[in-house]
């Protein structure tokens, strides 16, 4: 049962999700232009892309979710201004989401931070209350905190992808290593779940991207859940096309080199 959950999303057994719960964590002059400050404008992205799923916090999805995609709603929060020890807690229930229509449920956990604790304990019952519903809980996990030195390291990122299996996620989103080699153990580390590549900031060139999220299929990753490099990019469709010519088609990033922007 546990691996069914994630078949919403899933085509041939991998996926590629479109993220856009940025603007509560990061804010509206970080990330946003006058296109893509549009919920609007992405949710047609994820409709056109083809996207497997799109990741909205709840106010987006009541007011911009078409139906036309699955939807997954990201259950808890921050904003960037306070600093010190992370801390992002519950600002949606499992019910009002699946409610609004999601066929999954996500979760930031900051593995590391003095205050995990809180955020094992609410993913805990997050996960219970999805379970009952038969949907995903996916697990956004972000080692951050004075006590992480290095979130992309080999050992760290692993140790993310370890903590989404103890704790009982379908999925884990986590950053990528930097190589293959390295992620590969990521994804071992997790045990079966599904291990999806967070897009993170924007690369600076498609094919520094590219590589990236190649290097993590390479490994065993089930997909790519990103953001910023699509609804940022001059041409998200362009972009999201390569995207699923690496994914669903193990396409080299060399075959796709002649129409990238260098």
């Amino acid at each position: 049962m546990k691996g069914e959950r994630m078949e919403a999303f899933l085509r041939s057994g991998r996926s590629l999700l479109l993220a856009y719960d940025q603007g509560l964590e990061h804010g509206p002059s970080t990330d946003f232009d006058e296109r893509n400050v549009d919920p609007g404008f992405v949710m047609d992205i994820a409709v056109k892309g083809g996207f497997n799923g799109v990741v909205f916090q709840k106010g987006v999805a009541e007011r911009f979710y078409t139906g036309k995609v699955p939807l997954i709603v990201k259950l808890n929060g921050k904003s960037n201004i306070p600093k010190g020890e992370p801390l992002s807690r519950q600002v949606c229930s499992v019910e009002y989401a699946v409610s609004l229509g999601a066929k999954g449920v996500g979760y930031t956990i900051y593995l590391g931070s003095a205050h995990e604790p809180e955020m094992f304990a609410e993913f805990g019952r997050i996960q219970e209350e999805a379970h009952e519903r038969n949907i995903p809980a996916i697990a956004w996990v972000y080692p951050r905190g004075a006590a992480v030195t290095n979130d992309t390291s080999k050992e760290t990122v692993a140790y993310a992808a370890r903590a989404a299996l103890e704790l009982g996620a379908d999925a884990a989103k986590i950053k990528y290593t930097g190589d293959s080699a390295s992620f590969s153990w990521a994804v071992k580390a997790a045990g079966g779940v599904k291990v999806f590549m967070s897009g993170g900031p924007k690369a600076p060139t498609d094919e520094a991207f590219l590589r990236q999220v190649k290097g993590s299929m390479d490994a065993g990753a089930t997909g790519l859940a990103v953001g910023r490099n699509v609804w940022q990019h001059n041409d998200p469709i362009v972009m999201t096309n390569h995207l699923r010519q690496i994914i669903f088609e193990n396409k080299p990033v060399e075959a796709l080199l002649p129409s990238l922007t260098v």
